[in-house]
Protein backbone atom coordinates (compact mmCIF):
# COMPACT_ATOMS: atom_id res chain seq x y z
CA UNK A 1 0.00 0.00 0.00
CA UNK A 2 1.73 3.25 -1.37
CA UNK A 3 1.80 6.41 1.25
CA UNK A 4 -0.27 7.83 -0.47
CA UNK A 5 -3.50 5.48 -0.44
CA UNK A 6 -2.64 5.55 3.74
CA UNK A 7 -2.18 9.69 3.45
CA UNK A 8 -5.84 9.64 1.93
CA UNK A 9 -7.63 6.93 4.08
CA UNK A 10 -6.64 8.92 7.18
CA UNK A 11 -8.08 12.00 5.70
CA UNK A 12 -10.87 10.62 4.23
CA UNK A 13 -11.60 9.10 7.96
CA UNK A 14 -10.73 12.32 9.92
CA UNK A 15 -13.66 14.28 7.43
CA UNK A 16 -15.75 11.58 8.10
CA UNK A 17 -15.61 11.98 12.05
CA UNK A 18 -15.84 15.84 11.52
CA UNK A 19 -19.31 15.54 9.31
CA UNK A 20 -20.30 13.12 12.09
CA UNK A 21 -19.91 15.07 15.04
CA UNK A 22 -21.45 18.13 13.61
CA UNK A 23 -24.82 15.64 13.31
CA UNK A 24 -27.12 15.89 16.67
CA UNK A 25 -27.08 12.54 18.26
CA UNK A 26 -24.61 11.22 15.82
CA UNK A 27 -22.15 8.04 16.18
CA UNK A 28 -20.36 6.16 13.97
CA UNK A 29 -19.33 2.50 13.30
CA UNK A 30 -15.64 1.70 12.81
CA UNK A 31 -15.69 -1.02 10.24
CA UNK A 32 -12.81 -3.32 9.12
CA UNK A 33 -10.13 -1.58 7.12
CA UNK A 34 -6.05 -2.34 7.02
CA UNK A 35 -5.15 1.06 7.83
CA UNK A 36 -7.58 1.23 10.91
CA UNK A 37 -6.57 -1.54 12.18
CA UNK A 38 -3.03 -0.52 12.02
CA UNK A 39 -3.56 2.42 13.84
CA UNK A 40 -5.92 1.75 16.64
CA UNK A 41 -4.81 4.08 19.00
CA UNK A 42 -4.65 7.07 17.07
CA UNK A 43 -8.33 5.86 15.69
CA UNK A 44 -9.62 5.93 19.07
CA UNK A 45 -7.66 8.58 19.60
CA UNK A 46 -9.48 10.90 16.79
CA UNK A 47 -12.97 9.00 17.67
CA UNK A 48 -12.76 10.54 21.60
CA UNK A 49 -11.67 14.23 20.46
CA UNK A 50 -14.88 14.56 18.07
CA UNK A 51 -16.88 12.86 21.47
CA UNK A 52 -18.55 10.50 19.19
CA UNK A 53 -20.22 7.43 20.35
CA UNK A 54 -18.79 4.70 18.73
CA UNK A 55 -19.06 0.79 17.88
CA UNK A 56 -16.12 -1.33 16.85
CA UNK A 57 -15.85 -4.24 14.47
CA UNK A 58 -12.71 -5.48 17.28
CA UNK A 59 -13.17 -6.09 20.78
CA UNK A 60 -9.22 -4.52 20.90
CA UNK A 61 -10.94 -1.52 20.56
CA UNK A 62 -12.78 -1.28 23.47
CA UNK A 63 -10.29 -2.51 25.48
CA UNK A 64 -7.87 0.10 24.56
CA UNK A 65 -10.27 2.50 24.83
CA UNK A 66 -13.47 2.50 22.48
CA UNK A 67 -16.59 2.64 23.56
CA UNK A 68 -18.24 -0.58 22.12
CA UNK A 69 -17.85 -3.86 20.56
CA UNK A 70 -20.53 -5.90 19.13
CA UNK A 71 -19.58 -9.24 17.26
CA UNK A 72 -19.42 -12.79 16.53
CA UNK A 73 -17.39 -14.87 19.20
CA UNK A 74 -14.11 -15.45 17.69
CA UNK A 75 -13.43 -18.13 20.06
CA UNK A 76 -16.47 -19.47 19.02
CA UNK A 77 -15.72 -18.74 15.25
CA UNK A 78 -12.33 -20.68 15.41
CA UNK A 79 -13.56 -23.79 16.82
CA UNK A 80 -15.98 -23.87 14.27
CA UNK A 81 -13.20 -23.57 11.60
CA UNK A 82 -11.04 -25.89 13.68
CA UNK A 83 -14.08 -28.71 13.30
CA UNK A 84 -13.95 -28.46 9.42
CA UNK A 85 -10.23 -28.36 9.16
CA UNK A 86 -10.60 -31.57 10.77
CA UNK A 87 -13.46 -32.81 8.35
CA UNK A 88 -11.12 -32.08 5.56
CA UNK A 89 -8.09 -33.75 6.69
CA UNK A 90 -10.12 -36.75 7.05
CA UNK A 91 -11.14 -36.92 3.97
CA UNK A 92 -14.85 -34.65 3.69
CA UNK A 93 -14.43 -32.50 0.67
CA UNK A 94 -14.77 -28.95 1.41
CA UNK A 95 -17.47 -28.02 -1.00
CA UNK A 96 -19.48 -30.71 0.48
CA UNK A 97 -19.11 -28.61 3.89
CA UNK A 98 -22.60 -26.54 4.93
CA UNK A 99 -22.11 -22.78 5.29
CA UNK A 100 -22.00 -21.69 8.68
CA UNK A 101 -22.88 -18.37 10.14
CA UNK A 102 -22.25 -17.57 13.74
CA UNK A 103 -24.60 -18.34 16.86
CA UNK A 104 -22.72 -16.42 19.37
CA UNK A 105 -22.28 -12.92 20.01
CA UNK A 106 -20.67 -10.57 22.32
CA UNK A 107 -21.11 -7.23 23.68
CA UNK A 108 -18.40 -5.45 25.41
CA UNK A 109 -18.66 -1.66 26.83
CA UNK A 110 -16.75 0.21 28.06
CA UNK A 111 -18.21 1.97 30.90
CA UNK A 112 -14.71 4.78 31.23
CA UNK A 113 -15.11 6.09 28.14
CA UNK A 114 -18.42 6.09 28.57
CA UNK A 115 -18.64 8.08 30.90
CA UNK A 116 -16.12 10.79 29.48
CA UNK A 117 -18.33 10.83 26.66
CA UNK A 118 -21.27 12.23 29.21
CA UNK A 119 -23.11 8.68 28.27
CA UNK A 120 -25.31 6.61 31.11
CA UNK A 121 -25.60 3.10 29.63
CA UNK A 122 -29.04 1.68 30.63
CA UNK A 123 -28.94 -0.97 33.09
CA UNK A 124 -30.69 -3.46 31.10
CA UNK A 125 -27.93 -2.74 28.60
CA UNK A 126 -25.19 -3.89 31.15
CA UNK A 127 -27.10 -6.58 32.33
CA UNK A 128 -27.04 -8.18 28.58
CA UNK A 129 -22.91 -7.21 28.14
CA UNK A 130 -20.47 -10.09 28.34
CA UNK A 131 -17.88 -7.91 29.50
CA UNK A 132 -18.28 -4.25 30.90
CA UNK A 133 -15.05 -2.70 31.52
CA UNK A 134 -14.71 -0.31 33.76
Amino acid sequence: MSDRHWCETIYLATSNLAAAAAEPNGGIFVPPDVTISAFIEQTIAAVARHRLPSIYYDRGFVTNGGLVYYGADRVELYRGAASYVDRILRGERAGDLPYQQPTKYELVINLKTAKALGLTVPASVLARADEVIE
